[in-house]
Formats: C-alpha cells, structure tokens, sequence
C-alpha cells in the first residue's frame, strides 16, 4: 500500500464517519437507543452520562481495525486510524467547545467553531427526541437553515431559552 493510497483511506474514513455519525444519531440515538442518548438531553449529574455508552460503542470498530492493521494489513490500520481520528475531532468539537466538559476557555464568536456551536445548540432547543434538527458535527449545516427546519417542524416541543424571564414583563 502506498503512502497516498493509505492517506485516501484515512481520510475517506474520516469523512465516513461523519455520515455514519450522522445516520446512528439520527436513527439509533433518537430512536431505538434513546433510552441511553436521552441523558445527553437533560442536565448531567456527575462527570459521565449513559449517552457515554456511545464512545465506547464506536470505539470498538476502530480498535480492531488497528488491531488488525498492526497484523499486516495496512488498509485496516488506515481505516481505524481514520475513525480515531473522527472520534478525537468530535470529543474536541463536542465535548470540549460545545459542552465543555473540558473547559479550555474557547468561546468562538465567528467562523466555523462558532458555526458548529450553533448548530449544537439548536440541536439541543428541542425538548424531546422528535423534531430536533444538525445530527452530524464536522458539516454544520448553517444556523438559517437549521432555524427553518425547526420552524417547519410541528413535533419538536423547543426548550425556552435560558435567558427568558421567568414570567412575562408587566
């Protein structure tokens, strides 16, 4: 395997995943495993959340593919180097710039860390796990688009910001 062919796969890998993100987000965590995602919908008590399941869920995949990289076969290293790699980028993205369950300081005002922010955050204005809209996390879809899908959405119930008053002004 050449150093291009190996690199091609580890970036399609990366890029994969986003889509495979995308789908068990989607389908899996706000579907038949809401039961476990449901926790990253609520406030969190302690350091760790059931919806935690999920990294260790996709690691797995990614380990035996090393595992069998190192073997010999250098087309499987590339690909579980590529899903390490998805799965470093989204816990910095996520949970790190979006939750910060580590807190660096990052606050992004423009561009595209600000842009996946956003797109988290509306995410999460949806109350329960219908009608919620910007599964993935590398591709923000734009906060105007997904601000429409919300709008066009008659099942989401959207949180109330954390800024209103608690009852109207007199």
């Amino acid at each position: 395997m050449t150093v291009l062919s190996f690199l091609f796969v580890y970036l399609a890998f990366i890029v994969l995943m986003e889509a495979v993100a995308w789908i068990a987000h989607k389908y899996v965590m706000h579907g038949w495993l809401w039961s476990l995602h449901r926790s990253h919908h609520e406030p969190r008590v302690g350091a760790f959340e059931r919806n935690d399941w999920f990294a260790v869920f996709f690691a797995v995949p990614s380990i035996i593919c090393i595992f069998v990289g190192v073997q010999g076969w250098l087309l499987f290293l590339a690909a579980g180097l590529g899903i390490l790699s998805y799965g470093l980028i989204y816990f910095f993205l996520h949970d790190v710039l979006v939750h910060r369950r580590i807190d660096l300081g990052l606050r992004p005002k423009k561009g595209y860390l600000a842009r996946v922010v956003q797109a988290h955050r509306l995410h999460h204005a949806v109350k329960s796990k219908h009608g919620c809209v910007s599964f993935g996390f590398i591709f923000a879809p734009s906060p105007q688009r997904l601000k429409s899908l919300l709008a066009e959405n008659e099942t989401r119930i959207l949180r109330r910001p954390a800024h209103a008053p608690s009852s109207p002004p007199v």
